[in-house]
């Protein structure tokens, strides 16, 4: 398969796109939780009753059109390869807990793969939205519109004091997650970041890696999202991260200028360098490759390179995990292997570029 196939299939089209703030707010993401009331939840359900409620919300979603979203396509993670299940996770469409620990999990996507419901993962229901940039409002006024659409067709479990009831008790309430992937290299090269973060987890939101909870940064790239879902609407979880995300693009812009004034020749040199690692390595591992892309990635943003799209981050840092390595190597590679295949699929994506 030519490159540019493979990228054409296997990046989501809601990826290609830019959205609001997009230099510095790489995607916005609303998360909802839900059970159905008559069900066992998934941590403790039997087989039957895990079976039970893939099929009701296959007959409930399935095949069917919301607004311009839609038909939905089911998965089931039972037919599934290892390697295609952490493909589905390297895009974000279902979490690592779903591929890993779910015998009886599923999930439904849209063409666009904007819209991603996650079935009998650590409740019966995550309805997952995503946009580029930040576009939070959007994602929210989407995921509620199809969570009432839902509810048309089951029953909820729902307590008048408590809210949505959930498996975990961190998401009772609105059972509402609202996140941002941020791009801060800047505040990482003036190490702001470190004094940033412990501030931002006061105001009860939190700062994690590119794949959640439990994940570390890679690229300088943070996902920002709320800790709290009890005692706060949902209009107003997603304003209060919305003021931090537009706080911190603020800061990152400073320190961006701050930097090409101060030190230009030394930002300069980091970014060619880093290009040229990426232009010519034959061997790079996932940690160094993640580096090289944030600083062209940077590089870009500020114009010091030219000609090349700023989504070639948003792409090379899906396109080099292990899971699409394999994938587009049609085989099963070893660590050592897997960075000769990432050295090569990023020189050849950097040549489709530049021609």
């Amino acid at each position: 398969m030519s490159l540019e196939r493979f990228i054409s299939e296997a990046i989501s089209p809601w990826m290609k796109e830019d959205g609001p703030d997009s230099d510095i707010v790489l995607s916005s993401r609303i998360r909802l939780a839900r059970n159905l009331e008559q069900y066992t939840f998934p941590s403790v359900a039997s087989e039957e009753d895990a079976k039970a409620v893939v099929h009701k919300l296959e007959q409930t979603c399935g095949g069917q059109l919301y607004g311009d979203y839609g038909p939905f396509e089911i998965l089931y993670l039972n037919t599934l390869n290892p390697l295609e299940k952490r493909v589905l996770v390297e895009k974000h469409l279902i979490s690592p807990n779903l591929a890993e620990e779910s015998t009886y999990g599923a999930v439904l996507l849209n063409k666009e793969e904007s819209v991603s419901i996650m079935i009998n993962e650590e409740d019966h229901l995550r309805i997952q939205c995503l946009f580029p940039g930040l576009q939070l409002s959007e994602a929210l006024t989407l995921a509620s519109g199809l969570d009432d659409w839902i509810e048309e067709k089951v029953d909820y479990a729902f307590d008048e004091e408590r809210g949505y009831l959930t498996s975990c008790p961190t998401n009772v309430g609105t059972g509402l997650r609202a996140s941002v992937m941020m791009h801060l290299p800047a505040l990482v090269i003036t190490k702001q970041i470190s004094r940033i973060i412990p501030a931002i987890n006061q105001l009860g939101l939190v700062v994690r890696g590119i794949y959640g909870e439990g994940t570390e940064a890679q690229g300088n790239v943070f996902q920002i999202s709320n800790q709290m879902t009890l005692g706060k609407s949902e209009e107003d979880i997603v304003e209060d991260l919305r003021g931090v995300v537009l706080q911190l693009i603020q800061q990152e812009k400073a320190a961006r200028k701050g930097l090409q004034e101060a030190l230009r020749i030394q930002l300069e040199d980091r970014i060619y360098r880093s290009y040229g690692v990426l232009e010519h390595s034959r061997i790079i591992q996932s940690k160094e490759a993640s580096q090289c892309l944030s600083d062209v990635r940077l590089g870009i943003d500020l114009g010091f390179i030219e000609g090349i799209s700023r989504s070639i981050l948003n792409e090379l840092m899906i396109l080099t995990q292990p899971g699409f390595l394999q994938q587009y190597a049609n085989e099963r590679l070893t660590p050592e292997e897997r960075d000769i295949r990432r050295a090569t699929l990023i020189r050849e994506r950097l040549k489709l570029e530049e021609g």
